[in-house]
């Protein structure tokens, strides 16, 4: 094996502390991915491929098994905090590896910014005398508090959180068996994996390109190699076991939610208004309000939770880039106590802050917020398929290249992140693309420093 690669060289900053075990490390990816993602999307992806809903999230844990696969490819190459940041810079150079980091930040900044507004809307509509905006200021405040504490106490608590909002799938899943026994589907049984009326593969691509982003965070897990018990071998395994849970998990609630729904496909897409709450219509016909509310209750603190895994995940992203010098040094700080990067987590707590805040006192504020997120992930996770290919092909001059592995599968994984970049709306790839021009603009400003 090639000797794993440490930290650059003059780097600055402190060292965290390795506190986190297998379990922890799962929990933060599922934390951050959310149990019960697909509740949002359920209607729009139940239109789009015509019933198939069950199939999209089968062929979308499959498609997403190939990023998976080369981060625990890379995880095994560099174990260092940063994820695919390190994994660009050892595998394609400093460059390379600052414009991935580059483009992390955007998603890994916004994305939590997104789950902090989506807790603040829900426990607004359970308790409406307590504008929105407040109620995302305080979960920002929870959570950024759990954060600075220590990644092992954050940790402990994010598995209490994850332990109840999978009792709350399991009693949906329990409550919809039920249900089904008693007055039988509305559709029929195979439907979710076959489609209806009007199914075609096209559709189900269009559709698996949206499903995709609900798996965006187990990547979060290999941000924590350096805080990992039980080095690199195991973060490579917390990463796929966490997508093929949430694989499983996805496929079933969406499955029983196509069975009980009381709108066709056809009629969500004809109803494109109806389609956000379709998940949501579909429990109260099958069960009653009681579940609904439950669901609302666990959406609510789990979307707070998420931010809470994203947040720390992006606060070991802007400790890496410092570390090395790419980011001002005060980032790079390590609070002896806690072994928590302080500065880089309390900046990454201001910008969620600011995000979330804002879009709240804006009528238009979630779809604004919602349509600039995950163009940046995407593109890093271009970078980090061509940094298996680099490291292992070329930089490693080819001494333990196996095709598949390091040359075929990376290469399936870049080809569907492409295309789901290309299915990505006009205003995600507009602010991609800026973002993207000014981190080469940062990069550029920083080889003529270096000229001088």
């Amino acid at each position: 094996m090639t000797a794993p690669v440490t930290a650059a060289p003059g780097g600055t900053g402190g060292k965290l502390h390795r506190t986190l075990t297998f379990r922890d490390l799962v929990v933060y990816g599922m934390l951050f991915i959310a149990p019960m993602a697909p509740v949002g999307i359920f209607g729009t992806l139940d239109a789009k491929s015509h019933g198939a809903v069950a199939l999209v999230y089968v062929v979308a844990t499959v498609a997403m098994a190939f990023t998976a696969f080369s981060y625990a490819q890379m995880v095994r190459v560099a174990p260092q905090a940063g994820s695919v940041y390190t994994y660009a810079r050892v595998g394609l150079g400093e460059g390379a590896g600052f414009v991935a980091g580059w483009m992390a930040l955007l998603d890994y900044l916004l994305i939590p910014a997104v789950a902090y507004l989506f807790s603040g809307i829900a426990l607004h509509a359970l308790v409406p005398s307590v504008s929105q905006w407040v109620w995302t200021a305080v979960a920002v405040a929870v959570t950024t508090a759990l954060n600075l504490a220590g990644v092992r106490t954050a940790a402990v608590v994010g598995f209490l959180v994850l332990a109840m909002e999978v009792a709350v799938l399991v009693v949906f899943v329990v409550c919809a068996i039920f249900a089904l026994s008693d007055r039988g589907a509305q559709r029929d049984w195979l439907s979710p994996l076959t489609g209806e009326a009007g199914f075609t593969t096209g559709a189900v691509v269009a559709a698996v390109s949206v499903a995709v982003l609900s798996y965006l965070g187990f990547d979060a897990i290999a941000a924590f190699a350096e805080e990992a018990a039980g080095g690199s071998e195991r973060v490579a395994r917390a990463v796929l076991t966490c997508l093929v849970v949430a694989g499983v998990l996805f496929v079933v609630q969406t499955y029983l939610a196509a069975l009980l729904a009381p709108m066709s496909p056809a009629e969500l897409a004809a109803k494109p208004a109806a389609q956000g709450s379709a998940f949501y219509d579909t429990v109260d016909s099958a069960t009653g309000p009681w579940l609904h509310d439950l669901v609302a209750v666990s959406k609510a603190v789990g979307a707070a939770f998420a931010a809470l895994a994203g947040q720390a995940a992006s606060g070991r992203l802007l400790f890496a880039m410092a570390r090395d010098r790419r980011l001002p040094g005060v980032l790079s700080k390590v609070d002896r106590a806690s072994g928590v990067p302080r500065v880089a987590v309390l900046g990454a707590a201001v910008v969620n802050l600011l995000a979330a805040v804002w879009a709240a006192r804006r009528d238009d504020g979630l779809d604004r917020l919602v349509s600039v997120v995950d163009v940046g992930a995407l593109v890093a996770f271009a970078l980090l398929h061509l940094s298996v290919i680099g490291w292992f092909a070329v930089r490693g001059r080819g001494r333990e290249l196996r095709p598949v592995r390091h040359v075929v599968v990376p290469l399936l994984g870049l080809a569907v992140v492409i295309a789901v970049i290309a299915k990505a709306s006009a205003t995600a790839q507009i602010v991609g693309g800026l973002w993207l021009v000014a981190g080469l603009g940062v990069l550029g400003a920083e080889a003529l420093r270096g000229d001088r």
